[in-house]
């Protein structure tokens, strides 16, 4: 019904009217992406057989969006680092470079958090990304540019990360569809910084978008080969599953309680499901849940199988230069001088605090397998857990500062290596977002996304911010 040109021209006159206000994609590729939008119609004007185009650009001419920690050929890679400033990708991605091949365009890369590792997407080379519910609130991190793009209807889908919950966090915060998958199906290369050591069993790459039946599409280009592992040819019967549900992690000192507004929004999904399927949704008291943020830091910062030590944040923020001392760098952040953002310098600090106490750390990791066999077995073939996305909506800006392990609610799936889907349920009292997280064992990614599929129809899915 419409030209790939006037589609891709539709979503660029959308970013020049609104990225002003969300500064959430920090470098566009608008000529290339009409260029390519032109071959594509010219593709589809040639081509007799839509069928057969349809099986080999399975997202042919739509506008996707990346993360610019990832390699995009001619766009920066930064990371938000300042001595990285000058750095241009000469090269795709992995999943990029599928997207590509599947006929999705780029219409640009997204801001992230300084080196992806803090929950606001802020740095000193874009600056800040805000929320498109309220641009005085976080677009989270690190995939932050990622979740307010799509919220504010700028892109179609695009490619995020998560190492501790950079693509459900923005998804929760900016009322649209993420999915971590099950760990190691979709390849992480490509990206920077790149995790190491055991780091590597806890990052995952994978999609975010404003609609729950595009996330599978996207995870099947996006995983390659690797996608049999994952069932999404299963047909999923949701009156089978075995859905359980859990409040809140039991109470950690270290995080925020849980808001009412995002329990009540839980109580009502826990609702539907026994009313319009008629299922039973077991409440669960999972104990060590209470130590997730001390159980991720604990495994960021321990020894792979091979004893290789995880990559230390400081040699990372010097990426290659000369090491960076946080203590330092407080005293420079503090008179306006130095070149890295607070929560980079804090976590700098941080860490050499985990390096004093080795047997703590040893029975937190002893702990986190534990857990894992735990939830495996609670979960098994067919089962759901439902659990909060955040302890709170969207914050005001700097605020995480201030309860900088509220990340622990999505963290601890990292660890587990479980799959996730991040699923909008409406907005608050305030207009802000809410959301819940969907959990499945190990390549059981087809049940999350089936659930969400059918959430979106009963609760709304996406709202277009501006709307209330």
């Amino acid at each position: 019904q419409v030209t790939c040109v006037e589609v891709v021209e539709a979503y660029v006159e959308r970013v020049r009217e609104i990225n002003p206000l969300i500064n959430a994609l920090v470098k566009d590729r608008f000529e290339e992406a009409l260029q390519e939008a032109r071959q594509v119609d010219k593709l589809l004007s040639e081509g007799p057989d839509n069928d057969c185009l349809e099986e080999k650009f399975p997202l042919l001419g739509v506008p996707i969006t990346v993360k610019e920690a990832f390699s995009l050929h001619g766009m920066p890679n930064t990371s938000g680092l300042v001595s990285r400033r000058n750095v241009i990708a000469t090269s795709d991605a992995p999943v990029v470079s599928r997207l590509k091949q599947a006929g999705a365009i780029p219409l640009g890369v997204t801001n992230c958090s300084e080196l992806c590792m803090w929950f606001e997407s802020s740095n000193k080379v874009y600056g800040r990304t805000n929320n498109p519910y309220d641009l005085q609130r976080i677009a989270g991190g690190s995939s932050g540019g990622e979740g307010s793009v799509l919220a504010a209807a700028c892109s179609v889908i695009g490619v995020g990360s998560d190492i501790g919950g950079s693509i459900r966090m923005p998804a929760f915060f900016n009322g649209v569809f993420g999915h971590k998958p099950t760990t190691g199906v979709v390849p992480n290369e490509g990206q920077f910084p790149i995790a190491q050591g055991v780091r590597t069993s806890l990052l995952c790459t994978g999609p975010m978008c404003r609609y729950a039946e595009d996330l599978e599409p996207m995870l099947r280009v996006m995983a390659g080969s690797g996608v049999d592992k994952l069932k999404l040819d299963e047909k999923v019967s949701l009156g089978k599953i075995k859905f359980h549900c859990m409040d809140h992690d039991g109470g950690s000192i270290f995080v925020s309680p849980v808001d009412k507004e995002i329990l009540q929004a839980q109580k009502k999904v826990v609702e539907h499901l026994k009313g319009e399927l008629g299922v039973q949704v077991q409440p669960v008291a999972i104990h060590k849940m209470k130590y997730s943020f001390q159980i991720w830091s604990a495994m960021m910062s321990s020894t792979d199988s091979d004893g290789q030590e995880a990559q230390l944040f400081t040699d990372l923020l010097g990426d290659h230069g000369k090491p960076v001392w946080p203590l330092w760098e407080l005293m420079k952040w503090l008179v306006g001088m130095s070149s890295h953002t607070l929560p980079a310098i804090a976590l700098g600090l941080t860490e050499k605090l985990m390096k004093l106490n080795p047997a703590g750390n040893a029975k937190l990791v002893s702990m986190a397998k534990s857990l894992q066999e735990e939830m495996e077995a609670l979960l098994g073939p067919d089962g759901v857990l439902l659990y909060p996305s955040h302890p709170t909506v969207a914050p005001r800006h700097h605020s995480p500062i201030c309860t900088p392990f509220n990340f622990a609610y999505t963290a601890i799936f990292n660890v587990l290596g479980l799959p996730v889907t991040q699923c909008p349920l409406g907005l608050s009292s305030e207009g802000l977002p809410l959301g819940i997280q969907l959990v499945a064992a190990s390549y059981n990614d087809h049940l999350t996304l089936a659930v969400a599929r059918y959430l979106e129809k009963a609760f709304g899915g996406w709202v277009l911010p501006g709307q209330v």
